[in-house]
């Protein structure tokens, strides 16, 4: 059995005692590359049927449009339920990182936004694509990470889990969190998805986009939306994304990787992290365990 034959069984394992412990669950989807690796996983885990849960995409009205044709494309070719939450406050505030900021946008739209939806759901588990190499809080996630009934996380409490001994038991309002592919890495993740053939956003391999650079880090300029700022005009530079999000908020790397194999490629040289360009990471020295505190995926 190989390294990535392992890791398959492992998050398989533990999306079947997801099915098995948990009254409703439902699988967060967030259109990147682990959110396709995950949604893969589940396909197999219960294959030839469809998975027996819908996925959920909270939107946040700013991904890039490409994002949201193959998320539509995708939850159809797989046979899956696929729920769109959109919290109705930012549309009626009109919410977006340009007129709230990062931190405000993110907190309305993605953190809000998911109670929301999983409230109105009463889902009593969530898988999410979340890994332990990403962000330093992600590291102290367990797999099944306990949230109240307020779905606040505490780093300090949470429950042992001894081998592949998974506890799902929740009171009334309370609920998981569970993170099939912590135990994968980056590099893991795109070779998995180069023997499985899985298909992804074409953002991720490197191309002529526009870009405006900010603060050093280079922006796709996806819509209008988009203000420049003054002598500010677009360049079309050969860009991918290590991560995606809310376009506004994702810088791009410049790269020539036009394949998967030149992607493991960069990945294997890579001594910068693969969230170093997204906004919401570097907010404050804390932003993600505290965003996670108030309820973030």
């Amino acid at each position: 059995m190989t390294h990535l034959d392992r890791l398959e069984a492992e998050s398989i394992h533990i999306i079947r005692e997801v099915v098995a412990q948990c009254d409703n669950p439902v699988m967060l989807y967030s259109v990147g590359k682990d959110s396709s690796v995950m949604l893969e996983l589940a396909v197999k885990a219960f294959y030839p049927s469809p998975p027996p849960f819908p996925l959920l995409h909270v939107d946040t009205r700013w991904k890039f449009k490409e994002m949201y044709e193959f998320r539509d494309r995708r939850a159809r070719e797989v046979g899956m339920d696929l729920i769109v939450h959109v919290n109705p406050d930012a549309v009626r505030d009109d919410v977006g990182p340009f007129r709230n900021g990062s931190a405000e946008h993110t907190h309305i739209t993605k953190t809000i936004g998911l109670k929301q939806a999983l409230d109105a759901g009463q889902f009593d588990a969530a898988f999410g694509g979340a890994r332990r190499d990403e962000e330093k809080s992600r590291a102290k996630e367990r797999i099944f990470s306990f949230r109240n009934a307020h779905h606040r996380w505490d780093a300090k409490n949470q429950r042992p889990e001894l081998w592949d001994i998974y506890n799902a038991r929740v009171k009334p309002g309370e609920s998981m969190r569970v993170f099939p592919i912590s135990n994968w890495t980056e590099l893991d993740i795109w070779q998995y998805i180069h023997r499985e053939n899985i298909q992804i956003p074409d953002l991720y391999l490197s191309a002529e986009r526009p870009v405006v650079q900010r603060d050093g880090i280079w922006f796709m300029r996806d819509d209008d939306r988009m203000p420049l700022e003054p002598g500010e005009t677009p360049e079309m530079r050969s860009v991918r994304f290590r991560t995606l999000g809310c376009y506004p908020l994702t810088g791009a790397v410049e790269s020539e990787a036009v394949t998967l194999e030149q992607v493991i490629q960069e990945t294997l040289l890579a001594t910068t992290s693969e969230r170093q360009g997204r906004v919401i990471d570097s907010d404050s020295g804390a932003s993600m365990e505290q965003k996670k505190e108030e309820g973030y995926f």
